[in-house]
């Protein structure tokens, strides 16, 4: 060992054991020094191990020149998520609030590693958080792959990530076989100083960035979602037909006139809808699900695969099932004319839509009917005592499905009364070609059909809750906190930006008001889109805490098995609990599966946006290069001095409107009004507007637009700074 090593050791163990001996704190660097009779020639080193336990986070420093004991209190350990900014939020294994990192105090921490962080004395000014620290030491480095693209300067080799997380370029050693331009996947190695870029070593060779087919999987292999089923959980799947059992004692379905609506793709049929009459003419709403439970034994290779997933992963090209197709797409998909074993939630309904009485059963159905939304939307809109021939449905089938779609609509009327949110938002499809390019962005809206189905689910999940939490079974539930108040003053803020004076958004009933309020608005979509961002997202959780948006106390996942695994586990303790058996999962099984399974939701939305964000601006750039380029709709999101972002609607992609592109001359700025004045005309916040790109950088994630009518001189000044 290095002397200095020896001396390092011996000055850490003499700082420790003379804060531990109860001497006041805190203590000077030369308070130490004297204490521990430490040379004059060696202080500037003892100096410098105080400043390593500091980082460490052994010591804290008190009044910069004084150091004590760091507590425990002091110190958090977690995963560390980055924003596209640069900034983290250090999410804590104990559960506790999330830490906020400025990107400054981040050290050499990457996205996905497990850090230990010094909160600080007080939340940093100006930022809504109720905790602020730094990273004091990476506990363990993420294993985690990591998508880019190879780079070249005329010295070295590097890397930059797909994902904006990463605001660092990685140097590569060795290219091996990839090529300047090649999609490649890289792992970390080394990184030394926050100064200097880390260090990487290439896993992997896609292929050429330009080709689009080769985008999916690119984020497969970033997000790490496995492609392939491992073998024992294939066999499994192959004999599940064989070895499941008898399907034991169950309700015979078979007679109702059961049926299905999904989208004119799906494969995987998970539930399905009939609808009769008691004795005493009251609805009996039946909703029957895969009972994907009695052909997946816990623990078993295809539970343990299923659980590893979380999820069905869906992108516009490919779909990573949770199950092995013999049984998503197979035994358990509810196919028309196919004899299938089911779990029903039969609900009986008063006239008025309120719920009277619930009843759980395994069953056995016959779906008669296969419907896509398009088809039961024409149903829907029929003539009364007529067939639909779009549908290729009789008169009685149409029939039915109105009058579930009557009950659907009178469940929804009665949610909105106990102040749901109605945050129903235009969304869009993207369309993928052959070639791997965007071909067509189809607009949906929200249809009485898929009303229809929406309202049934919610109907049944709050009634397995309800059916558990009464039997005092506990379950995974989907929890929708309330908002932050720092995130409801932000909102009122904004709101106000754009002339809404709503009121005090704290309660529920008022924020459900104003959402009411605005429809049909010509700032309708900027107002939902302020209100979604405010709001928190859906996790799983054995935790009673109710879904704020629906306006639920109880509510749990129990309609979709085949594509999610908390929904798999309602399943198991609702048998369970009709069996009078104990419940198969303690609440530490819960609360664990409860985190496992938002995280694996998280990752599968935050891969199927960066999928799309990649074919928006390959969409975008094809259309610059072509000099074809479309004119969209834009809100305008911020507004700066040097110019304004816009966010596309229907793209959903966000891009700055230069200042230079907006007038030949000078464009004031007024930054109390948060507003720019050109060519007659006061751009502000919250605005729409309608632009045209003119440049997309998808490394550096920047798209320029110029104003559809901004004077040409003027359009043209930032479009050929561009391109020389």
């Amino acid at each position: 060992m290095h002397r200095k090593d020896i001396y390092s050791a011996e000055f850490r163990n003499g700082i420790s054991g003379l804060l531990h001996s109860g001497v006041p704190e805190p203590l000077s660097a030369e308070d130490m020094a004297l204490k521990l009779g430490v040379r004059p020639g060696m202080r500037k080193h003892l100096r410098a191990v105080l400043e390593r336990m500091v980082r460490d986070g052994e010591l804290v420093r008190v009044r910069k020149t004084h150091f004590a004991l760091g507590r425990p209190l002091d110190l958090v350990t977690g995963a560390i998520q980055c924003t596209r900014g640069g900034d983290g939020f250090v999410l804590p294994s104990d559960g506790s609030p999330d830490v906020f990192v400025p990107r400054g105090n981040l050290g050499t921490a990457l996205p996905g590693d497990t850090v230990v962080v010094r909160l600080d004395p007080a939340p940093a000014r100006g930022r809504d958080v109720s905790r602020t620290g730094k990273v004091i030491r990476i506990a363990d480095r993420t294993r985690k792959a990591i998508a880019g693209t190879l780079r070249a300067t005329r010295n070295f080799f590097y890397v930059a990530p797909i994902d904006p997380a990463y605001t660092q370029d990685f140097y590569v050693p060795d290219p091996k076989d990839a090529k300047v331009g090649d999609r490649v996947i890289i792992q970390f190695s080394d990184w030394e100083h926050r100064h200097v870029n880390p260090e990487a070593e290439i896993l992997e060779v896609i292929g050429p960035a330009s080709n689009p087919s080769l985008d999916t999987l690119t984020i497969i292999r970033h997000y790490g979602f496995p492609d392939k089923f491992p073998s024992d959980a294939l066999r499994e799947a192959e004999q599940a037909p064989r070895h499941a059992g008898a399907p034991g004692v169950r309700a015979d379905f078979r007679d109702r006139f059961v049926f299905t609506i999904d989208p004119e793709t799906a494969r995987d049929f998970d539930d399905a809808i009939s609808l009769g009459r008691d004795g005493d003419g009251r609805r009996v709403l039946g909703v029957h699900i895969a009972d994907v439970s009695h052909f997946i034994p816990p623990g078993g290779p295809m539970d343990r695969e299923a659980r590893r997933r979380g999820n069905s992963v869906y992108f516009p090209d490919t779909v990573l099932p949770m199950l092995p197709e013999q049984l998503s797409n197979g035994l358990c998909s509810l196919r028309p004319n196919e004899d299938r074993l089911a779990f029903s939630a039969i609900i009986t309904f008063s006239d008025a839509g309120v719920p009277v009485k619930r009843e759980f059963r395994k069953s056995i159905i016959r779906s008669r009917l296969r419907l896509t939304y398009e088809q039961a939307l024409a149903a829907l809109k029929a003539p009364e005592g007529a067939g639909c021939p779009e549908a290729r449905m009789g008169a009685e089938a149409v029939a039915l499905v109105k009058r579930v779609g009557a009950l659907s609509q009178q469940l929804r009327a009665r949610r909105f009364a106990a102040s749901a949110l109605d945050m129903d938002m235009p969304e869009y499809e993207i369309v993928m070609g052959a070639d791997g390019m965007i071909s067509e962005i189809r607009q949906h809206l929200t249809d009485p059909a898929h009303q229809l189905i929406e309202e049934c689910m919610i109907a049944a999940n709050e009634a397995v809750d309800l059916e558990l939490s009464g039997r005092g079974y506990e379950l995974l539930r989907r929890v929708h906190e309330p908002p932050k108040p720092e995130k409801i003053r932000d909102l009122s803020a904004n709101l106000a930006a754009l002339g809404f004076h709503p009121g005090d958004l704290t309660k529920r009933r008022a924020l459900a008001a104003f959402l009411k309020s605005i429809k049909g608005h010509t700032l309708e979509f900027e107002a939902m889109l302020m209100t979604l961002k405010s709001m928190k997202r859906a996790v799983y959780s054995p935790v009673p805490a109710g879904h704020f948006g629906l306006a639920k106390r109880f509510y749990a996942h129990f309609t979709s098995p085949i594509r999610r695994y908390p929904d798999l586990v309602v399943h198991r303790v609702l048998h369970a609990s009709l069996a009078a058996r104990a419940n198969p999962y303690s609440h530490l099984d819960l609360a664990s599966l409860g985190l496992a399974c938002s995280r694996a939701e998280q990752a599968a939305d935050q891969a199927e946006k960066a999928l799309e964000e990649i074919k928006k601006y390959r969409f975008l750039e094809q259309q610059i290069s072509r000099h074809k380029p479309l004119v969209y709709d834009a809100t305008i999101m911020k507004v700066m001095n040097f110019g304004m972002f816009v966010e596309l609607k229907q793209l959903q992609i966000q891009g700055l409107v230069h200042v230079s592109t907006m007038s030949p001359g000078f464009v004031p700025f007024d930054a109390k009004a948060q507003a720019l004045t050109a060519g007659g005309r006061r751009y502000r916040f919250g605005e729409a507007v309608r632009v045209i790109p003119v440049s997309a950088d998808f490394d550096k994630r920047q798209v320029d637009f110029v104003l559809a009518d901004a004077p040409p001189a003027a359009a043209g000044r930032r479009r050929g700074r561009r391109e020389k």
